[in-house]
């Protein structure tokens, strides 16, 4: 018997995803280049939000707040972000030729996980028809 949904202030919607990032300018950079994007906002300092198609915010941040006793933060070790592409094979030869770290190939012709500069896990992944 399926129970009716429970009543919720908070919406189905995502807003944004956080990656969290050491150096703000340097990642804003590369996600730019990387994306194709265009200069986004950076609010209080430390949270760079790119501009991405849809209802979700990119959203770099440096995280002051969620720092270890050292001042680091822990990055994505596993893929938490899919980002996709029309041409998996294109996008594989394009971040060779921008040198970004890669950490699979292509795998069963439709993904492959790349790192960022601060060694967060990101996977590009083909779009279903």
């Amino acid at each position: 018997m399926n129970q009716p949904l429970k009543k919720t202030p908070i919406k189905n919607q995502i807003g944004g995803v956080f990656v969290p990032v050491r150096d703000l300018e340097k990642a804003r950079e590369w996600y730019n280049n990387i994306l194709g994007l265009e200069d986004g906002e950076i609010y209080f300092g430390h949270i760079y939000t790119a501009p991405m198609k849809g209802t979700a915010s990119l959203m770099l941040d440096t995280m002051p707040k969620w720092r270890n006793e050292d001042k680091d933060i822990p990055t994505y070790q596993v893929p938490s972000i899919q980002f996709i592409t029309n041409d998996i094979n294109a996008s594989y030869q394009f971040m060779i030729d921008n040198q970004v770290e890669l950490v699979t190939e292509i795998e069963d012709d439709f993904y492959f996980v790349i790192k960022d500069l601060d060694g967060n896990l990101l996977m590009i992944c083909k779009e279903q028809a």
